[in-house]
């Protein structure tokens, strides 16, 4: 639960980072929510949800 919450509030932040500064519009935020929506209803939702729990498992072994 708490890599999910942090893996939305990091999208989110970089959605709002690419708003402000690279100019992503309204509309196109817009679009690549409804794409994680239904997305999520897919076969595929479990598949990457593991990828994303590896790569985090990964990213938090690292030894800098």
């Amino acid at each position: 639960m708490i890599l999910s919450i942090s893996g939305v509030v990091l999208l989110g932040v970089i959605c709002f980072l690419f708003f402000r500064k690279d100019g992503l519009k309204v509309s196109h935020g817009l679009v690549c929510t409804l794409f994680g929506f239904y997305l999520a209803g897919t076969a595929i939702a479990p598949s990457i949800k593991a990828g994303g729990q590896s790569l985090a498992s990964l990213i938090g072994g690292l030894k800098i």
